[in-house]
Protein backbone atom coordinates (compact mmCIF):
# COMPACT_ATOMS: atom_id res chain seq x y z
CA UNK A 1 0.00 0.00 0.00
CA UNK A 2 1.81 3.23 -1.27
CA UNK A 3 0.98 6.96 -0.31
CA UNK A 4 -0.02 9.56 -2.95
CA UNK A 5 1.53 13.01 -2.31
CA UNK A 6 -0.73 15.70 -3.31
CA UNK A 7 1.04 18.79 -5.36
CA UNK A 8 -0.35 21.56 -6.80
CA UNK A 9 0.91 21.20 -10.18
CA UNK A 10 0.91 25.47 -11.19
CA UNK A 11 2.52 26.18 -8.23
CA UNK A 12 4.08 23.39 -6.97
CA UNK A 13 2.63 23.59 -2.96
CA UNK A 14 2.66 20.47 -1.73
CA UNK A 15 -1.22 19.49 -0.36
CA UNK A 16 -0.59 16.73 1.55
CA UNK A 17 -0.61 13.30 1.13
CA UNK A 18 -3.39 10.44 1.26
CA UNK A 19 -2.95 6.43 1.39
CA UNK A 20 -3.69 4.28 -1.37
CA UNK A 21 -6.60 1.75 -0.26
CA UNK A 22 -5.59 -1.74 0.26
CA UNK A 23 -6.94 -4.44 -1.99
CA UNK A 24 -8.54 -6.17 1.61
CA UNK A 25 -10.18 -2.48 1.95
CA UNK A 26 -11.62 -2.57 -1.91
CA UNK A 27 -12.95 -5.91 -1.27
CA UNK A 28 -15.01 -4.30 2.33
CA UNK A 29 -15.84 -1.40 0.39
CA UNK A 30 -17.50 -4.00 -2.19
CA UNK A 31 -19.64 -6.13 0.32
CA UNK A 32 -20.31 -2.82 2.24
CA UNK A 33 -21.71 -1.33 -1.10
CA UNK A 34 -24.11 -4.23 -1.94
CA UNK A 35 -25.35 -4.30 1.24
CA UNK A 36 -25.94 -0.36 0.84
CA UNK A 37 -27.42 -1.40 -2.70
CA UNK A 38 -30.46 -3.65 -1.24
CA UNK A 39 -31.51 -0.27 1.12
CA UNK A 40 -30.69 2.28 -1.74
CA UNK A 41 -32.51 0.64 -4.88
CA UNK A 42 -35.10 -0.41 -2.71
CA UNK A 43 -35.81 3.21 -2.20
CA UNK A 44 -38.76 5.23 -4.03
CA UNK A 45 -36.97 7.74 -6.95
CA UNK A 46 -38.74 10.66 -4.77
CA UNK A 47 -36.14 9.79 -1.64
CA UNK A 48 -33.05 9.41 -4.09
CA UNK A 49 -34.02 12.07 -6.06
CA UNK A 50 -34.40 14.15 -1.98
CA UNK A 51 -30.68 13.04 -1.35
CA UNK A 52 -29.73 14.49 -4.61
CA UNK A 53 -31.07 17.47 -4.80
CA UNK A 54 -29.63 18.50 -1.32
CA UNK A 55 -26.30 17.42 -3.21
CA UNK A 56 -27.22 20.26 -5.45
CA UNK A 57 -28.32 22.84 -3.33
CA UNK A 58 -24.87 22.13 -1.67
CA UNK A 59 -22.87 22.35 -4.55
CA UNK A 60 -24.21 25.75 -5.27
CA UNK A 61 -23.76 27.44 -1.69
CA UNK A 62 -20.19 26.13 -1.94
CA UNK A 63 -19.60 26.30 -5.58
CA UNK A 64 -16.40 28.25 -5.30
CA UNK A 65 -15.38 26.62 -1.98
CA UNK A 66 -15.42 23.23 -4.52
CA UNK A 67 -13.82 25.19 -7.27
CA UNK A 68 -10.87 26.64 -5.48
CA UNK A 69 -10.14 22.63 -4.30
CA UNK A 70 -10.23 21.37 -8.27
CA UNK A 71 -7.83 24.93 -9.02
CA UNK A 72 -5.14 23.16 -6.23
CA UNK A 73 -5.54 19.75 -7.61
CA UNK A 74 -5.20 20.26 -11.02
CA UNK A 75 -3.84 23.85 -12.16
CA UNK A 76 -6.74 25.30 -14.48
CA UNK A 77 -8.08 28.71 -13.88
CA UNK A 78 -10.91 29.58 -11.48
CA UNK A 79 -13.25 30.26 -14.11
CA UNK A 80 -12.66 27.10 -15.87
CA UNK A 81 -13.26 25.12 -12.83
CA UNK A 82 -16.59 27.08 -12.35
CA UNK A 83 -17.66 26.59 -16.08
CA UNK A 84 -16.71 22.79 -16.62
CA UNK A 85 -17.08 21.03 -13.57
CA UNK A 86 -19.44 22.78 -11.18
CA UNK A 87 -21.52 24.00 -13.69
CA UNK A 88 -22.22 21.04 -15.48
CA UNK A 89 -22.78 18.62 -12.73
CA UNK A 90 -25.36 21.12 -10.76
CA UNK A 91 -27.32 21.72 -14.27
CA UNK A 92 -27.42 17.54 -14.76
CA UNK A 93 -28.79 16.96 -11.50
CA UNK A 94 -31.23 19.90 -11.79
CA UNK A 95 -31.95 17.86 -14.94
CA UNK A 96 -32.94 14.77 -13.85
CA UNK A 97 -34.70 16.16 -10.80
CA UNK A 98 -37.15 17.36 -13.40
CA UNK A 99 -36.79 14.40 -15.86
CA UNK A 100 -35.78 11.49 -14.16
CA UNK A 101 -39.69 9.98 -13.13
CA UNK A 102 -40.62 10.22 -16.79
CA UNK A 103 -37.63 8.69 -18.33
CA UNK A 104 -37.16 5.67 -15.79
CA UNK A 105 -41.31 5.10 -16.00
CA UNK A 106 -42.37 1.42 -16.63
CA UNK A 107 -42.73 2.24 -20.81
CA UNK A 108 -45.61 0.25 -22.66
CA UNK A 109 -44.68 -0.73 -26.53
CA UNK A 110 -46.97 -2.11 -29.03
CA UNK A 111 -47.86 -5.52 -29.30
CA UNK A 112 -48.18 -7.51 -32.30
CA UNK A 113 -51.57 -8.80 -33.83
CA UNK A 114 -50.30 -12.31 -33.83
CA UNK A 115 -49.72 -11.96 -29.64
CA UNK A 116 -53.37 -10.56 -29.53
CA UNK A 117 -55.17 -9.76 -26.15
CA UNK A 118 -51.37 -9.28 -24.34
CA UNK A 119 -49.92 -6.17 -22.91
CA UNK A 120 -46.18 -5.53 -23.37
CA UNK A 121 -44.00 -3.12 -21.61
CA UNK A 122 -40.53 -2.19 -20.46
CA UNK A 123 -39.43 -1.67 -16.96
CA UNK A 124 -35.85 -0.32 -16.08
CA UNK A 125 -34.23 -1.75 -12.94
CA UNK A 126 -30.55 -0.91 -11.23
CA UNK A 127 -27.71 -2.66 -12.07
CA UNK A 128 -25.77 -2.61 -8.63
CA UNK A 129 -22.60 -1.74 -7.93
CA UNK A 130 -21.08 0.11 -10.41
CA UNK A 131 -17.35 1.37 -10.52
CA UNK A 132 -16.69 4.56 -11.61
CA UNK A 133 -12.38 5.18 -12.52
CA UNK A 134 -12.46 8.70 -13.47
CA UNK A 135 -9.61 11.03 -15.20
CA UNK A 136 -7.50 14.23 -14.24
CA UNK A 137 -8.41 16.93 -16.25
CA UNK A 138 -11.74 17.28 -15.32
CA UNK A 139 -11.53 15.39 -12.25
CA UNK A 140 -15.21 16.42 -10.51
CA UNK A 141 -17.33 16.39 -13.38
CA UNK A 142 -16.10 13.72 -14.98
CA UNK A 143 -16.58 11.60 -11.82
CA UNK A 144 -19.92 13.50 -10.26
CA UNK A 145 -21.83 12.76 -13.53
CA UNK A 146 -21.71 9.42 -14.13
CA UNK A 147 -21.99 9.14 -10.36
CA UNK A 148 -25.02 11.14 -10.47
CA UNK A 149 -26.47 9.44 -13.27
CA UNK A 150 -26.41 5.58 -11.64
CA UNK A 151 -27.45 7.09 -8.00
CA UNK A 152 -30.52 8.12 -9.83
CA UNK A 153 -31.15 4.70 -11.34
CA UNK A 154 -30.95 3.27 -7.95
CA UNK A 155 -26.93 1.94 -8.26
CA UNK A 156 -24.10 2.27 -5.68
CA UNK A 157 -21.33 3.68 -6.69
CA UNK A 158 -17.53 3.05 -6.09
CA UNK A 159 -15.40 6.26 -7.32
CA UNK A 160 -11.49 5.88 -8.10
CA UNK A 161 -10.53 9.26 -8.56
CA UNK A 162 -7.28 9.41 -10.80
CA UNK A 163 -3.53 9.20 -8.81
CA UNK A 164 -2.62 12.57 -10.36
CA UNK A 165 -6.32 14.16 -8.86
CA UNK A 166 -6.32 12.87 -5.40
CA UNK A 167 -7.83 15.54 -3.62
CA UNK A 168 -10.73 15.97 -5.12
CA UNK A 169 -11.45 12.23 -4.38
CA UNK A 170 -11.05 13.40 -0.60
CA UNK A 171 -13.64 16.63 -1.55
CA UNK A 172 -15.84 13.94 -3.19
CA UNK A 173 -16.15 12.26 -0.09
CA UNK A 174 -16.55 15.17 1.61
CA UNK A 175 -19.23 16.48 -0.38
CA UNK A 176 -21.34 13.65 0.10
CA UNK A 177 -20.55 13.38 3.89
CA UNK A 178 -22.02 17.03 4.51
CA UNK A 179 -25.01 15.94 2.66
CA UNK A 180 -25.83 12.95 4.93
CA UNK A 181 -25.66 10.90 1.73
CA UNK A 182 -26.84 7.66 3.35
CA UNK A 183 -23.92 5.64 4.56
CA UNK A 184 -21.36 3.18 1.60
CA UNK A 185 -24.01 4.26 -1.16
CA UNK A 186 -20.94 6.56 -2.28
CA UNK A 187 -17.62 5.29 -1.31
CA UNK A 188 -14.07 6.57 -2.70
CA UNK A 189 -11.36 4.23 -3.69
CA UNK A 190 -7.91 6.12 -3.67
CA UNK A 191 -4.77 5.04 -6.02
CA UNK A 192 -2.82 4.21 -9.27
CA UNK A 193 -3.47 1.42 -12.08
CA UNK A 194 -3.05 -1.15 -8.98
CA UNK A 195 -5.76 0.16 -7.39
CA UNK A 196 -8.31 0.72 -10.42
CA UNK A 197 -7.36 -3.27 -11.61
CA UNK A 198 -8.15 -4.60 -7.91
CA UNK A 199 -11.51 -2.86 -7.76
CA UNK A 200 -12.57 -4.20 -11.36
CA UNK A 201 -11.60 -7.97 -10.50
CA UNK A 202 -14.09 -6.98 -7.57
CA UNK A 203 -16.33 -7.85 -10.08
CA UNK A 204 -18.62 -4.77 -9.81
CA UNK A 205 -22.32 -5.09 -11.79
CA UNK A 206 -20.92 -1.99 -14.38
CA UNK A 207 -17.88 -0.08 -15.11
CA UNK A 208 -17.86 3.60 -16.26
CA UNK A 209 -13.86 4.18 -17.45
CA UNK A 210 -12.54 7.52 -18.58
CA UNK A 211 -8.71 7.95 -19.23
CA UNK A 212 -6.55 6.72 -22.33
CA UNK A 213 -7.49 4.14 -24.86
CA UNK A 214 -4.87 1.97 -24.19
CA UNK A 215 -6.17 2.06 -20.62
CA UNK A 216 -9.66 1.58 -21.49
CA UNK A 217 -8.43 -1.55 -23.43
CA UNK A 218 -7.16 -3.10 -20.56
CA UNK A 219 -10.24 -2.78 -18.58
CA UNK A 220 -12.54 -4.00 -21.07
CA UNK A 221 -10.26 -6.88 -21.51
CA UNK A 222 -10.50 -7.25 -17.89
CA UNK A 223 -14.33 -7.01 -17.46
CA UNK A 224 -14.69 -9.20 -20.23
CA UNK A 225 -13.39 -12.38 -17.90
CA UNK A 226 -16.60 -11.86 -16.17
CA UNK A 227 -19.06 -10.04 -18.82
CA UNK A 228 -19.16 -6.78 -16.90
CA UNK A 229 -20.53 -4.66 -18.72
CA UNK A 230 -18.91 -1.75 -19.41
CA UNK A 231 -18.78 2.21 -20.70
CA UNK A 232 -15.81 3.44 -22.24
CA UNK A 233 -15.12 7.40 -22.53
CA UNK A 234 -12.17 7.44 -24.64
CA UNK A 235 -9.64 10.04 -26.35
CA UNK A 236 -9.83 12.20 -29.22
CA UNK A 237 -8.33 14.49 -31.91
CA UNK A 238 -11.31 16.17 -32.78
CA UNK A 239 -11.44 18.21 -36.29
CA UNK A 240 -12.88 21.56 -36.77
CA UNK A 241 -13.23 22.85 -40.56
CA UNK A 242 -13.52 26.69 -41.76
CA UNK A 243 -15.04 26.88 -44.64
CA UNK A 244 -14.56 30.39 -46.59
CA UNK A 245 -18.56 31.61 -45.76
CA UNK A 246 -18.01 31.56 -42.11
CA UNK A 247 -17.48 34.13 -39.50
CA UNK A 248 -14.24 34.50 -39.09
CA UNK A 249 -14.08 36.18 -36.56
CA UNK A 250 -16.08 34.04 -34.67
CA UNK A 251 -14.43 30.94 -35.97
CA UNK A 252 -10.90 32.08 -34.71
CA UNK A 253 -12.84 33.04 -31.20
CA UNK A 254 -14.09 29.53 -31.00
CA UNK A 255 -10.99 27.86 -32.32
CA UNK A 256 -8.50 29.49 -30.19
CA UNK A 257 -10.62 28.85 -26.86
CA UNK A 258 -11.82 24.87 -28.26
CA UNK A 259 -7.81 24.64 -28.50
CA UNK A 260 -6.42 26.32 -25.19
CA UNK A 261 -9.45 25.83 -22.40
CA UNK A 262 -8.10 23.82 -19.68
CA UNK A 263 -4.46 24.10 -21.50
CA UNK A 264 -5.69 21.77 -24.22
CA UNK A 265 -5.55 19.25 -21.94
CA UNK A 266 -9.82 18.15 -22.92
CA UNK A 267 -10.75 15.14 -25.06
CA UNK A 268 -13.16 17.43 -27.47
CA UNK A 269 -10.38 19.90 -27.61
CA UNK A 270 -10.21 21.42 -31.47
CA UNK A 271 -6.69 19.53 -31.95
CA UNK A 272 -7.25 19.69 -35.96
CA UNK A 273 -8.11 22.85 -37.51
CA UNK A 274 -8.87 22.77 -41.34
CA UNK A 275 -9.15 25.93 -43.15
CA UNK A 276 -10.33 26.75 -47.03
CA UNK A 277 -7.70 27.80 -48.68
CA UNK A 278 -9.10 30.99 -50.23
CA UNK A 279 -9.69 32.38 -46.19
CA UNK A 280 -6.31 30.63 -45.14
CA UNK A 281 -3.80 33.10 -44.41
CA UNK A 282 -6.46 35.35 -43.17
CA UNK A 283 -7.65 33.06 -40.50
CA UNK A 284 -4.42 31.69 -39.51
CA UNK A 285 -3.50 35.41 -39.13
CA UNK A 286 -6.41 35.66 -36.69
CA UNK A 287 -5.54 32.79 -34.86
CA UNK A 288 -2.41 33.97 -34.17
CA UNK A 289 -3.31 37.30 -32.91
CA UNK A 290 -5.70 35.31 -30.38
CA UNK A 291 -3.53 33.31 -29.19
CA UNK A 292 -0.64 35.52 -28.72
CA UNK A 293 -3.09 38.00 -26.46
CA UNK A 294 -3.94 35.05 -24.13
CA UNK A 295 -2.55 35.06 -20.62
CA UNK A 296 -0.70 32.59 -18.85
CA UNK A 297 0.96 32.18 -15.71
CA UNK A 298 -0.12 34.94 -13.79
CA UNK A 299 -3.26 36.39 -11.92
CA UNK A 300 -6.10 36.68 -13.99
CA UNK A 301 -4.58 33.96 -16.21
CA UNK A 302 -6.72 32.58 -19.86
CA UNK A 303 -4.90 29.58 -19.83
CA UNK A 304 -3.87 27.76 -16.79
CA UNK A 305 -0.86 25.01 -16.15
CA UNK A 306 -1.09 21.20 -17.59
CA UNK A 307 -1.21 18.71 -14.81
CA UNK A 308 0.74 15.90 -15.62
CA UNK A 309 4.60 16.12 -16.23
CA UNK A 310 4.91 12.85 -18.52
CA UNK A 311 1.75 15.05 -20.90
CA UNK A 312 3.97 17.79 -21.08
CA UNK A 313 6.15 15.04 -22.09
CA UNK A 314 4.25 14.15 -24.84
CA UNK A 315 3.51 17.54 -26.24
CA UNK A 316 7.13 18.21 -26.55
CA UNK A 317 7.62 14.93 -28.65
CA UNK A 318 5.30 15.43 -30.61
CA UNK A 319 6.25 19.01 -31.76
CA UNK A 320 10.12 17.78 -32.06
CA UNK A 321 7.94 15.17 -34.68
CA UNK A 322 6.27 18.04 -36.76
CA UNK A 323 9.01 20.58 -36.50
CA UNK A 324 11.52 17.64 -38.12
CA UNK A 325 9.17 16.93 -40.83
CA UNK A 326 8.46 20.87 -42.02
CA UNK A 327 6.27 21.97 -39.29
CA UNK A 328 6.37 25.77 -38.72
CA UNK A 329 5.47 27.06 -35.03
CA UNK A 330 3.72 30.22 -35.29
CA UNK A 331 3.74 31.11 -31.61
CA UNK A 332 4.28 29.35 -28.35
CA UNK A 333 6.08 25.87 -28.11
CA UNK A 334 7.74 26.39 -25.00
CA UNK A 335 7.22 25.14 -21.28
CA UNK A 336 6.88 28.07 -18.97
CA UNK A 337 7.68 28.78 -15.53
CA UNK A 338 9.63 27.60 -12.75
CA UNK A 339 7.56 24.21 -12.28
CA UNK A 340 8.02 23.27 -15.77
CA UNK A 341 4.11 22.51 -16.26
CA UNK A 342 2.82 25.81 -18.00
CA UNK A 343 3.36 25.53 -21.98
CA UNK A 344 2.64 28.44 -24.02
CA UNK A 345 -0.74 28.04 -26.39
CA UNK A 346 0.83 27.25 -29.66
CA UNK A 347 -0.28 27.28 -33.22
CA UNK A 348 1.45 25.22 -35.96
CA UNK A 349 1.06 25.31 -39.75
CA UNK A 350 3.03 23.68 -42.84
CA UNK A 351 1.76 20.41 -41.51
CA UNK A 352 0.36 17.55 -42.76
CA UNK A 353 -0.79 14.12 -41.93
CA UNK A 354 2.42 11.82 -41.65
CA UNK A 355 3.00 14.05 -38.36
CA UNK A 356 1.89 12.08 -34.82
CA UNK A 357 0.39 15.99 -34.04
CA UNK A 358 -1.93 15.76 -36.88
CA UNK A 359 -2.68 11.80 -36.02
CA UNK A 360 -2.29 10.92 -32.46
CA UNK A 361 -4.11 13.07 -29.30
CA UNK A 362 -1.75 15.70 -27.86
CA UNK A 363 -3.82 16.56 -25.04
CA UNK A 364 -2.20 19.78 -24.59
CA UNK A 365 -1.99 23.49 -25.65
CA UNK A 366 -1.02 22.71 -29.23
CA UNK A 367 -3.59 24.17 -32.32
CA UNK A 368 -2.24 22.44 -35.91
CA UNK A 369 -4.02 24.45 -39.02
CA UNK A 370 -4.07 23.12 -42.15
CA UNK A 371 -5.17 24.20 -45.77
CA UNK A 372 -8.39 22.52 -48.15
CA UNK A 373 -9.70 23.50 -51.59
CA UNK A 374 -12.97 21.09 -51.54
CA UNK A 375 -15.51 19.97 -49.36
CA UNK A 376 -15.03 16.40 -50.23
CA UNK A 377 -11.58 17.16 -49.41
CA UNK A 378 -12.32 18.43 -45.92
CA UNK A 379 -13.82 15.82 -44.93
CA UNK A 380 -11.85 13.29 -45.93
CA UNK A 381 -9.12 14.75 -43.65
CA UNK A 382 -11.51 14.81 -40.58
CA UNK A 383 -12.61 11.63 -41.00
CA UNK A 384 -8.61 10.53 -41.58
CA UNK A 385 -8.05 9.69 -37.95
CA UNK A 386 -8.64 6.23 -35.35
CA UNK A 387 -10.60 8.69 -33.48
CA UNK A 388 -14.19 9.85 -32.98
CA UNK A 389 -15.14 12.18 -30.30
CA UNK A 390 -16.07 15.08 -31.35
CA UNK A 391 -15.85 17.78 -34.10
CA UNK A 392 -16.86 21.12 -35.30
CA UNK A 393 -18.44 22.91 -38.88
CA UNK A 394 -18.24 26.51 -39.69
CA UNK A 395 -20.25 27.82 -42.19
CA UNK A 396 -23.01 30.73 -42.51
CA UNK A 397 -24.54 27.86 -45.41
CA UNK A 398 -27.37 25.42 -43.11
CA UNK A 399 -27.81 23.34 -45.78
CA UNK A 400 -23.97 22.68 -46.48
CA UNK A 401 -23.53 22.50 -42.60
CA UNK A 402 -26.03 19.90 -42.67
CA UNK A 403 -24.52 17.82 -45.45
CA UNK A 404 -21.09 17.95 -43.76
CA UNK A 405 -22.21 16.99 -40.61
CA UNK A 406 -24.00 14.02 -41.76
CA UNK A 407 -20.75 12.66 -42.80
CA UNK A 408 -18.31 13.40 -40.23
CA UNK A 409 -17.32 10.40 -38.36
CA UNK A 410 -17.61 11.44 -34.94
CA UNK A 411 -20.53 11.05 -31.72
CA UNK A 412 -20.75 14.66 -31.63
CA UNK A 413 -21.12 17.82 -34.21
CA UNK A 414 -21.28 21.38 -33.19
CA UNK A 415 -22.20 23.92 -36.32
CA UNK A 416 -20.58 27.01 -35.87
CA UNK A 417 -19.99 26.57 -32.38
CA UNK A 418 -17.44 24.39 -30.28
CA UNK A 419 -17.35 21.65 -27.68
CA UNK A 420 -20.64 22.63 -25.96
CA UNK A 421 -22.26 19.17 -26.72
CA UNK A 422 -21.65 18.20 -23.50
CA UNK A 423 -23.59 21.51 -21.78
CA UNK A 424 -26.57 20.05 -22.61
CA UNK A 425 -28.43 17.41 -20.60
CA UNK A 426 -30.50 16.11 -22.87
CA UNK A 427 -27.92 15.35 -25.37
CA UNK A 428 -26.31 11.96 -25.09
CA UNK A 429 -22.72 11.94 -24.89
CA UNK A 430 -19.95 9.48 -26.54
CA UNK A 431 -17.92 8.47 -29.27
CA UNK A 432 -17.43 5.95 -31.91
CA UNK A 433 -13.95 4.56 -33.15
CA UNK A 434 -11.35 4.49 -30.68
CA UNK A 435 -13.30 6.87 -28.67
CA UNK A 436 -15.30 5.01 -26.79
CA UNK A 437 -18.07 2.37 -26.24
CA UNK A 438 -21.32 3.78 -24.42
CA UNK A 439 -23.62 7.12 -24.04
CA UNK A 440 -24.08 9.11 -20.75
CA UNK A 441 -26.00 12.69 -20.17
CA UNK A 442 -29.93 12.70 -21.50
CA UNK A 443 -32.01 9.61 -20.86
CA UNK A 444 -29.52 7.18 -22.38
CA UNK A 445 -27.56 8.25 -20.26
CA UNK A 446 -29.43 7.45 -17.15
CA UNK A 447 -30.72 3.97 -19.12
CA UNK A 448 -27.29 2.92 -19.84
CA UNK A 449 -27.25 2.34 -15.93
CA UNK A 450 -30.21 0.16 -16.03
CA UNK A 451 -31.42 -3.46 -16.90
CA UNK A 452 -34.19 -3.16 -19.36
CA UNK A 453 -36.28 -5.85 -18.67
CA UNK A 454 -38.99 -7.00 -21.16
CA UNK A 455 -42.43 -7.93 -19.89
CA UNK A 456 -45.31 -9.42 -21.26
CA UNK A 457 -48.80 -9.97 -19.84
CA UNK A 458 -51.91 -12.07 -20.84
CA UNK A 459 -54.87 -12.31 -19.19
CA UNK A 460 -54.45 -16.04 -18.41
CA UNK A 461 -57.70 -17.17 -19.54
CA UNK A 462 -57.36 -19.31 -22.40
CA UNK A 463 -56.23 -23.02 -22.11
CA UNK A 464 -53.82 -22.85 -24.96
CA UNK A 465 -52.70 -20.74 -27.71
CA UNK A 466 -52.95 -21.73 -31.34
CA UNK A 467 -49.17 -21.79 -31.28
CA UNK A 468 -48.48 -24.47 -28.49
CA UNK A 469 -48.90 -28.64 -28.59
CA UNK A 470 -50.31 -30.44 -30.08
CA UNK A 471 -48.90 -29.96 -33.47
CA UNK A 472 -51.20 -30.40 -36.71
CA UNK A 473 -51.18 -30.24 -40.04
CA UNK A 474 -54.16 -27.71 -40.25
CA UNK A 475 -52.09 -25.79 -37.68
CA UNK A 476 -49.08 -25.68 -39.97
CA UNK A 477 -51.22 -24.32 -43.01
CA UNK A 478 -52.69 -21.74 -40.47
CA UNK A 479 -49.31 -20.45 -39.38
CA UNK A 480 -48.57 -20.27 -43.05
CA UNK A 481 -51.35 -18.37 -43.99
CA UNK A 482 -51.12 -15.74 -41.28
CA UNK A 483 -47.57 -15.11 -42.75
CA UNK A 484 -48.57 -14.80 -46.14
CA UNK A 485 -51.93 -12.61 -45.06
CA UNK A 486 -49.94 -10.41 -42.39
CA UNK A 487 -46.45 -10.00 -44.09
CA UNK A 488 -46.48 -10.76 -47.58
CA UNK A 489 -48.84 -9.05 -50.59
CA UNK A 490 -51.73 -11.52 -50.78
CA UNK A 491 -55.12 -10.90 -48.84
CA UNK A 492 -54.90 -9.01 -45.57
CA UNK A 493 -56.20 -11.25 -42.55
CA UNK A 494 -58.97 -8.83 -40.78
CA UNK A 495 -59.46 -9.04 -36.96
CA UNK A 496 -62.51 -11.29 -36.71
CA UNK A 497 -60.56 -13.24 -39.13
CA UNK A 498 -57.80 -13.71 -36.84
CA UNK A 499 -59.80 -14.40 -34.27
CA UNK A 500 -61.66 -17.00 -36.28
CA UNK A 501 -58.54 -18.93 -37.46
CA UNK A 502 -56.95 -18.63 -33.33
CA UNK A 503 -60.27 -20.19 -32.30
CA UNK A 504 -60.48 -23.47 -34.53
CA UNK A 505 -57.58 -24.33 -32.25
CA UNK A 506 -58.41 -23.35 -29.20
CA UNK A 507 -61.47 -25.01 -29.25
CA UNK A 508 -59.63 -28.07 -29.55
CA UNK A 509 -59.13 -28.39 -26.24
Amino acid sequence: MGVIEMINPATGERLGEVEETAPEAIERAMVHARKAFRRWGSLPLSERMDHLSRLRHYMVDHADELAETVVKDTGKVPLEALMTEILPTVELLKYYEKKAASILKPKKVPTPITLIGRRSWVEYRPMGVVAIIAPWNYPFQLAMIPAISALVAGNVVLIKPSELSPLTGLLIEKVFRKIGFPEDVVQVIHGGKEVGARLVSARPDKIFFTGSVTTGKQVMAAAAEHLIPVDLELGGKDPMIVFADADLRRAANGAVWGAFTNAGQTCMAVERLYVESSVYETFVQMVKERTEALRLAEENADVGSMTSPRQVDIVEEQLADAREKGATILCGGRRTGSDGLHFEPTVLVDVDHSMRIMTEETFGPVLAIMPFDTEEEAIRLANDTPYGLNSSIWTKNRKKARRVAGRIEAGNVCINDVMINMVNPDLPYGGIKLSGIGRYHGPEGLLSFCHRVALIAHPGRKKREIHWYPYSEPQTNAIRYLIRSLYGKGLRLSLKELFNLAGQFLRRK
